[in-house]
């Protein structure tokens, strides 16, 4: 904040200072915590305020998003470097080798791309690049960020940040706050579109080539109620299907259950049956012994005789002496009971019957119901509770199909409309398709490629895009076939032919800020001149950045940036009206300029002018 402060009351009064810093939501204030903490500003009013007035909510151009300024610390051959950038089209230029693909590869690492430990300034103990984009607050990306909480819902404006270590660790931010690479790529993607030699990834995506065709033939809207017929259509088919699964899923328990039941009703468990037949088996499996042991029992009761006789003599003795008389009644009680064990025992004797074809019934009937336990895994005495169990929850299913038969009728009617919509925006593709595929036909002539044509091939696929997964073909020589964008042409044309489609889609697109690398490569003159106008024109739109070597492109540009190596520093400055004639001359001649080549180039300023808007 201090570094902040400082610069800021270099050119700014006092009180417009502290109006300027208590209007700032807090996170404006976090991109001045960034600032002061990386050391990110200079003392240069121009990028201050440029940079300070951006961030204090200036109105920006009506594109996608715009590139309000570039830093860039210690990155290849940049020690320090803060770059401002303005709408329209902003050219590019330097003598081959000052360091042009510096902007590029800056730019590529906040987008998202494989960090290198040669991207590190030798010496330095990290590379840090940052740039603040401009946002549209009714953009996709600002409701992302704000969903996201990387932003406040006044915010116009975000910040994106990448440090490299030396080591080659990456660390990527947005608005101060961390987020993954794969995040910053994502949301980067809204913001920006590169477009050089090697890279032209977003028109090759189809989703971006038919997101341009819906744009170009006003079928967004159609579109989208397309989307949310197919997602309406898909989620009730999804919720059949599990309907189906749980009514097959009840149907095969009820099934199961019933076989259990029926073998539970064959077998026929009465209540305490368990505990009798237990009771009985062990008795029928002693029976032998048990007879035996009574028999000797029995033997030993039978012989009492002498005690017998004994207490008769007891008897016979002629004395009232208690002791005498107790000890006699008790002989006599315990003779007495001795009978009644005696007969007991006699009874029980009876009782125990030696049957081996009974013994070997309840031992069958006893196995049967301990293996009908261990199949179900309970305890044999809870055989019954457990029959009573699955005999409830055999009543409690109920197979309703009513809603299934409802939700299906649903379906099929959420299905039509779906087709009925889907067919009316395909229809309205193709029908448009003719127009965009010759108004990108007439750009791509007017770029000097003469024998170019874009085709539009529809490829039959069900989704929630329509009926059909769009594709641009492109061919740039009559004797050979069309193919996808990404395979046919060179480089330098694969620009042009991408060029060619942005302009026409931006007639009724919203474009990230797009980055080009060398458009013009292979062309000169009238086609040079004819790039230039292109640009200018898709400028209008969408903010254009293109590194260029051509003076007729250069001249046509609103805005223009010059690349320059001192040393082992690369440095970029904006160019003013004397210094911009000088560069243009310079691209013209080479080192040999001239006052002829500087009127030529004043010429061709005064020209752009004339006829640029």
């Amino acid at each position: 904040m201090l570094v902040w402060g400082t610069c800021l009351r270099n050119v700014v009064s006092q009180g417009r200072y502290l109006d300027l810093i208590q209007g700032m939501t807090p996170i404006k204030r976090g991109f001045l915590d960034h600032l002061a903490d990386t050391s990110l500003l200079t003392t240069n009013p121009r990028a201050i305020m440029s940079f300070g007035g951006n961030l204090f909510g200036h109105p920006h151009q009506t594109s996608l998003g715009m590139l309000n300024q570039l830093t860039i610390r210690n990155y290849v051959l940049v020690d320090h470097l803060d770059i401002s950038f303005a709408p329209g089209l902003t050219g590019i230029t330097g003598e081959s080798g000052a360091g042009k693909s510096i902007l590029l590869g800056a730019l590529g690492l906040l987008m998202g791309e494989r960090a290198r430990t040669d991207s590190v300034r030798p010496g330095a103990a990290k590379a840090d690049v940052s740039a603040e984009f401009g946002l549209r607050k009714d953009s996709a990306l600002h409701q992302k960020l704000l969903a996201d909480e990387l932003i406040e819902v006044d915010d116009d404006c975000c910040l994106v940040r990448r440090v490299i270590s030396a080591e080659g660790r990456s660390r990527a931010f947005i608005n101060n706050v961390p987020v993954t690479v794969n995040y910053l790529k994502e949301a980067t993607e809204y913001l920006v579109d590169i477009q050089d030699q090697d890279q032209h990834q977003r028109l090759s995506d189809r989703h971006v080539q038919r997101n341009m065709l819906d744009e170009y033939a006003q079928a967004k809207p159609l579109a989208e109620k397309v989307g949310t017929l197919w997602r309406d259509w898909q989620s009730s088919a999804r919720e059949i299907e599990r309907l189906q699964r749980a009514i097959a899923e009840q149907e095969d328990r009820k099934n199961l259950l019933n076989y259990q039941l029926e073998e539970f009703d064959a077998i026929g468990i009465a209540d305490g049956e368990l505990a009798t037949l237990e009771t009985e088996h062990k008795r029928l499996a002693q029976a032998q012994s048990i007879l035996a042991e009574l028999s000797q029992v029995q033997t030993s009761m039978e012989n009492l005789d002498d005690l017998r006789q004994a207490t008769k003599v007891l008897e016979g003795i002629d004395d009232s002496h208690s002791a005498l008389d107790a000890g006699v009644e008790t002989l006599n009680s315990a003779l007495a009971l001795i009978d009644d064990a005696s007969r007991d025992l006699r009874h029980y004797a009876d009782q125990v019957i030696v049957d081996p074809q009974t013994l070997a019934d309840t031992e069958s009937r006893l196995e049967q119901l301990y293996e009908l336990a261990r199949k179900h895994k309970v305890q044999p005495e809870r055989l019954a509770e457990h029959a009573q169990r699955l005999r409830e929850e055999f009543d409690a299913i109920a197979s309703d199909r009513s809603s299934l038969e409802q939700l299906t009728a649903q379906e099929q009617e959420q299905q039509r409309a779906f087709a009925a919509q889907a067919e009316k925006l395909s229809s309205l593709r193709k029908k448009k398709a003719a127009s965009f595929q010759s108004a990108v036909g007439e750009q791509m002539h007017a770029l000097g490629i003469k024998e170019g044509e874009l085709s539009i091939v529809f490829h039959a696929q069900q989704s929630e895009h329509g009926l059909e997964q769009i594709e641009f073909h492109v061919r740039t020589n009559k004797r050979f076939d069309a193919g996808p964008l990404n395979r046919i042409a060179s480089g330098g044309e694969q620009t042009r032919i991408n060029l060619a489609i942005q302009i026409v889609a931006a007639q009724r697109s919203q474009l990230p800020c797009l980055i080009l690398d060398e458009a013009d490569v292979g062309v000169g003159g009238t086609t040079a001149d004819t790039v230039g106008r292109i640009l200018r024109d898709l400028a209008e739109r969408s903010q254009v950045i293109c590194v260029t070597h051509a003076p007729q492109v250069a001249a046509r540009s609103h805005n223009h940036m010059c690349v320059v190596k001192r040393e082992a520093e690369t440095d970029i400055t904006a160019l003013d009206p004397e210094q911009r004639v000088e560069e243009l001359a310079r691209m013209l001649a080479g080192a040999d300029v001239t006052d002829k080549t500087r009127d030529y180039a004043q010429t061709l300023l005064n020209e752009a002018h004339q006829g640029g808007k």
